[in-house]
Order: C-alpha cells, then sequence, then structure tokens
C-alpha cells in the first residue's frame, strides 16, 4: 500500500511540443515485463572480419574524410552500403497517385565511424576523441548543406545495441541528408517559434533558465499536504562551462538526457571548436552516468538542429539545437503505439537524481 500511495501516475505534456505528452505511471514498473536485453559489449580492439576495423580499408567504399587527414586515422566517414536515401535519385521528382503522394528517395547516407577501436564504448573515449568527432559531425553536416540546395536537413545519429537499430558492432554513428525536414523536428521549430512570437523568448533558454533556477512547492487544496515540490537544479544530471545535461520533464524514455548549449545557438554547424570541447566533456560524463546506473543499456541519441530552407530563416531565434539521448530500456507496447502516448514507469526527478548521484572521477 505505501508503496501504491507514493507512485506517480500523471500525463505530462512536452511543453516543446505541447501535443507530445507522457504518462507517468510509476506503478507500471512493478509490473512483470521484458525488457530490452543489455547490449553484448565485445570489448575487442580489432576484430579480422569487421569491415569498420582499421586494416579492413578495402571492404568499405572509399574514405569521404578521415581524421586525422594522413597517417592513421581515429575516425573515418564513408558511403552507407544499404542507404535509406541515395543521390542516384536526382531529379527530386513529386509523385501524385489520387490522394496517395511521394517523393523521389533523394539524399545522402553515410557511415561515421567513431573510432578505430572496435568495441570502446562512447562513455571510454577520450575527452578530446570525443571533440574531435563531434567536429567531424559540425564539418560534415556543412559540408552536405553547401553540396546540394535541395537538402533541406542533415540528420546525425547514433545507434547502439540491436534493439536500437545497430547492425555492426564496430562503434559508428551516421547520417543521413534529405530533402525534407523530419516531422518531429518541424514540430519543435514550429512551436518554438510560435512560443517565441508571444513571448519573445527562445523555450528552451527559458527551460535552461529554470532547470538551474525554479522551485516550487505544491500543496493539496483539501489537505495541505505537499503534493510536489521542485527544487532548484532537481531536473540537472550534468553541467559544463557551456553545456548541460538535463532529464526532460516530459520524458518518453526512462532514461532520457537531452544536452543542450547554456548560450542560445540554433544551428550546430555554428558551434565553435572550444564549443565541442566543453560539449565532449559534457557528454562523456553523461553517458558514464548512464552506463554506470543501466550498464550496457541499448540507446540511440540524435541531433537536432535547424533547418535549412527558406521557410525557416527566421527560427534562428527561436530555436536552439540539442541532442537527445534515448535508453532503450524498455519494449514499446500496444498502447504506446496505438495511442501515440509514451509511458515511462521511472519517476523522471528519480532518475534525475540517480544519474545526478553517481561519483564520477
Amino acid at each position: 500500500m505505501a508503496e501504491q500511495e507514493q507512485s506517480v501516475r500523471e500525463i505530462r505534456l512536452n511543453p516543446i511540443v505541447p501535443s507530445e505528452s507522457v504518462l507517468i505511471a510509476t506503478a507500471r514498473g512493478m509490473r512483470p515485463k521484458k525488457a530490452e536485453e543489455r547490449a553484448p559489449r565485445d570489448t575487442r580492439e580489432r576484430v579480422d572480419t569487421c569491415p569498420f576495423c582499421r586494416g579492413n580499408e578495402d571492404k568499405t567504399p572509399p574514405a569521404i574524410a578521415s581524421y586525422p587527414a594522413t597517417g592513421d586515422w581515429d575516425i573515418r566517414i564513408v558511403e552507407n552500403l544499404y542507404p535509406v536515401l541515395g543521390d542516384d535519385r536526382g531529379d527530386n521528382n513529386m509523385f501524385s497517385f489520387g490522394l496517395q503522394q511521394a517523393i523521389d528517395g533523394y539524399g545522402r547516407h553515410e557511415v561515421i565511424i567513431d573510432n578505430s577501436s572496435h568495441g570502446i564504448a562512447v562513455h571510454d573515449m577520450s575527452e578530446e576523441h570525443l571533440a574531435m568527432l563531434l567536429s567531424a559531425y559540425r564539418r560534415r553536416m556543412e559540408e552536405l548543406y553547401l553540396s546540394d540546395e535541395r537538402l533541406r536537413y542533415v540528420l546525425v545519429f547514433k545507434n547502439f545495441g540491436p534493439a536500437a537499430g545497430a547492425s555492426i558492432p564496430h562503434t559508428h554513428s551516421q547520417i543521413i541528408a534529405m530533402p525534407v525536414t523530419p516531422q518531429n523536428v518541424l514540430d519543435e521549430v514550429v512551436n518554438s517559434k510560435q512560443f517565441y512570437d508571444k513571448h519573445h523568448h527562445c523555450i528552451f533558454c527559458s527551460l535552461i533558465d529554470e532547470a538551474l533556477t525554479y522551485e516550487a512547492t505544491i500543496y493539496d487544496k483539501q489537505s495541505g499536504e505537499v503534493r510536489r515540490k521542485i527544487n532548484v537544479g532537481q531536473y540537472v544530471v550534468e553541467r559544463g562551462e557551456k553545456f548541460i545535461a538535463i532529464k526532460p520533464f516530459a520524458s518518453r524514455y526512462e532514461w532520457e538526457v537531452h544536452i543542450l548549449p547554456l548560450q542560445h545557438q540554433a544551428d550546430y554547424i555554428h558551434a565553435s571548436e572550444e564549443d565541442l570541447a566543453d560539449f565532449a566533456r559534457v557528454l562523456k560524463r553523461t553517458m558514464q552516468r548512464l552506463d554506470a546506473v543501466l550498464g550496457g543499456a541499448q540507446y540511440n541519441y540524435f541531433l537536432h538542429s535547424i533547418p535549412h530552407d527558406a521557410e525557416h530563416e527566421g527560427c534562428d531565434h527561436s530555436y536552439h539545437w540539442h541532442l537527445e539521448i534515448c535508453p532503450r530500456t524498455s519494449i514499446p507496447t500496444g498502447f504506446e503505439l496505438g495511442s501515440g502516448l509514451f509511458v515511462n514507469t521511472v519517476n523522471p526527478e528519480e532518475a534525475a537524481a540517480e544519474l545526478r548521484n553517481v561519483t564520477l572521477d
């Protein structure tokens, strides 16, 4: 009974995209369920049969870029052998079949081999290497945008573990350039613009300010008992000089964390080397915290930045680029797939506290 009294059951709205809601139902966490398996870690430095390992460059397409540019590479970018979009569809035609419409699958799909070491995890990489990786993301994004004006959005993402979509165990990220803006990014851009037009302030900046300064106590109207208490820094997981890692109030996934620049910036390609050095430190420490709590969890992370099209040229003041880290610790149910309502069985406040309490060197 005591566990039930302390459980949380509420629907939380995403302040960035109000149409997206999350059901926090901690009592559901006590039900029998099958969680995502922990991703097996192959910690070998090199595997002879792995196409991404150093020395096996003939097993992949030629390098688009390597870092460093000469000598043994630490990061290597190649075309994806099985692309979801390709530049062979050069006309970018649109077809209509009655109410049905389609656009040629034009674009680019590339693989970023994050590290020459086969089994190294993100949290084990050095800050210097992660800064170089983040810089490689930025440079390739900029090059793709400059290569073709038809490309409206470039998405960088990483899948770790089979349940997260990773088909090759060697650590790698992917980059997809497309002629359309993904709907989830478009929703963020449109809603943040509406907030800015009304309040003359970036909603992402406002959320950062709240995370660092806001506190409140909510009482039950009848009994007078405390229903909710929000403390300063309650949702902050990690903070650097220029970046902050925050547990979203309406977390879709149990251990979801977002990393944002503390100062307003709409486009990731405008991040400086100094910015990326601090971003690397915050990313490494955040991934260390997640690994300490979850140990081998499968996850996706993806970078959301301002689209490059005429339609959104006026959104630089309202949009704020960020990295979303989404550990996959549960399998979506029919209710979630059918309703579009995420179900989170871990109280975000408790999850943030557990991550924050991890002792790091």
